[in-house]
C-alpha cells in the first residue's frame, strides 16, 4: 500500500496503522465540495481511481484537500492523522479555514515586474513557518524584472534561513531547482496574491495547460484557480495549488513569528523586560538595534502590525479555535499510534 500512496504524496516512512482504523481504501482528498469531495483511492492493482463521495456525519473534522482518508466505496468512513496545515481566519469572521493538510514545501510565489513586496513576504513567512512545512521563496516574472540581485537580497532579509528561487515561466529560469523539490513522497503548494503567476509556474514545471487568467493594469490577477486540487506531477511528488490569497490576514503563532523575524527575536532575549513590546520601554535592546541600523525600523513596524493583528484575532477566538484544531489533530496522531503499539 505504501507505494500507491507514495503516488499521492505520502512519504516513505509514514505510519500506516490509521488505515486499518475501519473498512475501506486508503487515499487523498483532492478537492472538497460542501458535504462532498473527490477522493484519489488506491486500488489493490496499484491503480488510482478518482471518485466523488459524501462525507460520513460521524467525522469530526471536515477534510481538506491533502487529507489522508479511508472510504467504504459510498462515503468516507475516517481521516487519517494531519502532521501539517496551512490555515488563516476563516472568511466569515468566526474560526479559522484550514487551506492545505499534509504538506512538505510552502512555494512563497510573489511576481517581480512591479518590484518585490517584502511586507507580502514577510507574512506569507509567517504562515508558511507557522504550517509545520518548509518554506520556499519563489520570485517569478524574472524575465520582466532589471534589478534581480537587488530583489534576491531584499526576499533573503525579508524571510531569513529561507531559500530563493528566482523564476521564470517564459524563459525556464529556476524550474529545475523547483522540480528538484517536487520529488515523489512530497506535497508541495504555492501560497500568494492572484495575479503571481502560480498558475503559469505550474504549467511551466509540469508541462500543463491549466487556465491562466489575465492581471489588470494595477497589478491585481483575477482567481484561475478557483479552488484546492492536487495535481500529480511527472517528478513524482504531487502539487496542491490553492486559489489567491485576496486577504493576508493571519492566524500565527509565536513560533511563525520569531522565525521570520529572527534578528527582532535574537535581539529581543537581551531586553530589560521579558515582555517588552519594544515601543517605549526602558532598555529595549530592539530599539537600539533600530537606532544602530542593526534592524531595520521598516521590518519592526511589519512585526508590530502582524502583532496586533494576533491579538485580535486571539480576542475574536480565532486563535484558541486553531489551537484546539491543532490540539485535535495531535490527539487523533496519539490515538493512532496507540493503536499500533
Amino acid at each position: 500500500m505504501q507505494q500507491h500512496l507514495t503516488a499521492l504524496g505520502m512519504p516513505d516512512g509514514m505510519d500506516l496503522t490509521w488505515t486499518t482504523a475501519a473498512e475501506g481504501r486508503a487515499g487523498r482528498v483532492t478537492v472538497v465540495h460542501g458535504a462532498q469531495a473527490e477522493v484519489l483511492l488506491a486500488k489493490d492493482s496499484g491503480e488510482l481511481e478518482e471518485v466523488l463521495l459524501p462525507l460520513s456525519r460521524s467525522l469530526a473534522t471536515t477534510p481538506v484537500a491533502g487529507d489522508w482518508v479511508l472510504a467504504d466505496g459510498s462515503r468516507i468512513t475516517a481521516l487519517g492523522p494531519r502532521t501539517t496545515n496551512l490555515s488563516r481566519p476563516d472568511p466569515s469572521g468566526v474560526g479559522a479555514q484550514v487551506l492545505a493538510a499534509n504538506i512538505d514545501h510552502v512555494l512563497m510565489v510573489l511576481p517581480l515586474e512591479r518590484g518585490l513586496n517584502v511586507g507580502a513576504l514577510e507574512r506569507l513567512t509567517v504562515m508558511a513557518w507557522d504550517s509545520g512545512a518548509t518554506p520556499l521563496t519563489v520570485l517569478t516574472k524574472a524575465d520582466l524584472a532589471t534589478d534581480l540581485g537587488g530583489a534576491t537580497d531584499a526576499a533573503a532579509q525579508a524571510a531569513p534561513g529561507v531559500e530563493v528561487v528566482l523564476t521564470s515561466s517564459v524563459t525556464g529560469t529556476g524550474l529545475d531547482r523547483l522540480r528538484e523539490i517536487m520529488v515523489s513522497g512530497t506535497t508541495t503548494t504555492m501560497l500568494g496574491a492572484s495575479g503571481a503567476g502560480k498558475t503559469s509556474l505550474l504549467n511551466a514545471i509540469d508541462g500543463r495547460s491549466e487556465k491562466v487568467l489575465g492581471v489588470s493594469p494595477a497589478g491585481e490577477g483575477r482567481h484561475a484557480t478557483t479552488s484546492r486540487r492536487l495535481y500529480r506531477l511527472s517528478t513524482g511528488g504531487v502539487l496542491l495549488d490553492v486559489p489567491g490569497i485576496r486577504s493576508l490576514d493571519l492566524i500565527a503563532s509565536d513560533h511563525g513569528v520569531d522565525e521570520t523575524f529572527a534578528e527582532i527575536h535574537d535581539a529581543s532575549q537581551r531586553c530589560r523586560f521579558r515582555d517588552c513590546s519594544h515601543t517605549t520601554e526602558p532598555d529595549c535592546a530592539v530599539l537600539a538595534a533600530v537606532v544602530d541600523g542593526t534592524i531595520e525600523a521598516r521590518r519592526l513596524a511589519n512585526w508590530r502590525k502582524i502583532h496586533r493583528e494576533m491579538a485580535y484575532q486571539e480576542r475574536r477566538g480565532d486563535a484558541a479555535a486553531m489551537s484546539e484544531q491543532r490540539a485535535e489533530w495531535k490527539s487523533m496522531t496519539k490515538l493512532w499510534r496507540k493503536k499500533s503499539s
